[in-house]
């Protein structure tokens, strides 16, 4: 081969060669995220107002798919085993990712092994409230009529092996006394039947109560957040009660084990971008989310790691037996 051959080879070859071609820009296609809640719910209210964000960064767009049911367990599975492409995501809570792993004694997903920790978007403050017409006037007037009798006191929750349902009962262990578990599986059935005078109380998370809360109809008696919010800053926080007592639910994004790291980092830092812009503060905190404004993937997987421990010790204490 002469040297004007070797020339043109050099030139050539980088297009010639799959092996040195650029990787394609990332995302190619739309983005899924994946949800256990119905269309409507809070977090899917978030999931689709974050993913509006994210659309912005990412051309082709983000995809919302509702996957309800099984206490999370259906639209949990169905992320677990979608392929790790880096195009499908699951937009989680805390019961999906923690606390089913204690209140269940067979998953057909694994929250640590079948995924991938991405980032945390926000934590989500629960409330415990009552009605303007009630005869608790604050949280110790509760706590002290499910002490004096215990389990006449009651509770609407999710169910006493849900989030809202374990705090309550922390709560109320805490001071000694027993709730009555109402369980719903909607948060706005409970408010009705709060207003309508069937139950004294519930615990729900903040961004369910909110307009309630704001038009006189539902009196807040307690966040539960380690400080008062800024939404609500007159309504005192359990920490104020309970030192140290904080128990906030969260939602996060997570992709199914196997995804390319790359990926994850790109994702994480996109999230990242979104979540530090004022307007999305704002929003989120409209819609009873408290956005997690800096958060490293590796600080992600540790906070999930402290998560499980946490409640595997409120499981412990409540005396809770997985089914």
């Amino acid at each position: 081969m002469q040297r004007r051959d070797f020339a043109r080879a050099a030139v050539l070859l980088p297009f010639a060669s799959p092996l040195l071609a650029q990787t394609p820009a990332w995302p190619q296609r739309p983005v899924k995220f994946i949800l256990s809640q119905p269309a409507g719910a809070g977090p899917d209210i978030l999931a689709r107002f974050v993913g509006e964000q994210l659309a912005r960064l990412w051309t082709p767009g983000v995809v919302i798919e509702n996957r309800p049911g099984g206490q999370n367990v259906i639209g949990a599975q169905a992320a677990a085993r979608s392929a790790p492409d880096g195009y499908t995501f699951y937009y989680a809570t805390t019961a999906a990712m923690v606390t089913n792993a204690f209140t269940f004694k067979t998953l057909p997903y694994d929250p640590v092994k079948d995924f991938a920790p991405v980032r945390l978007v926000g934590r989500s403050p629960f409330v415990i409230a009552t009605t303007a017409a009630s005869p608790f006037k604050d949280l110790a007037q509760a706590l002290a009529a499910a002490k004096a009798q215990p389990g006449t006191v009651t509770m609407g929750t999710e169910g006493p092996k849900t989030f809202s349902g374990m705090l309550a009962d922390s709560v109320a262990g805490k001071a000694g006394g027993k709730f009555n578990h109402v369980s719903y599986t909607k948060g706005s059935e409970a408010i009705q039947d709060l207003i309508g005078g069937r139950i004294q109380l519930v615990c729900l998370p903040d961004a369910a109560l909110t307009a309630f809360i704001k038009s006189g109809q539902v009196r807040a008696l307690a966040t539960s957040t380690a400080q008062r919010q800024a939404d609500m800053p007159t309504v005192p926080s359990l920490a104020e009660t309970f030192p140290g007592f904080e128990y906030t639910g969260w939602n996060g994004v997570f992709a199914p084990a196997g995804t390319p790291p790359e990926v994850i980092a790109r994702v994480n830092r996109d999230l990242e971008t979104v979540l530090r812009q004022p307007e999305v503060v704002q929003r989120m905190q409209a819609l009873g989310s408290l956005a997690e404004q800096k958060m490293s993937v590796a600080e992600f997987e540790a906070f999930m790691r402290g998560e499980h421990e946490r409640w595997r010790e409120v499981v412990k204490t409540l005396g809770i037996t997985a089914e």
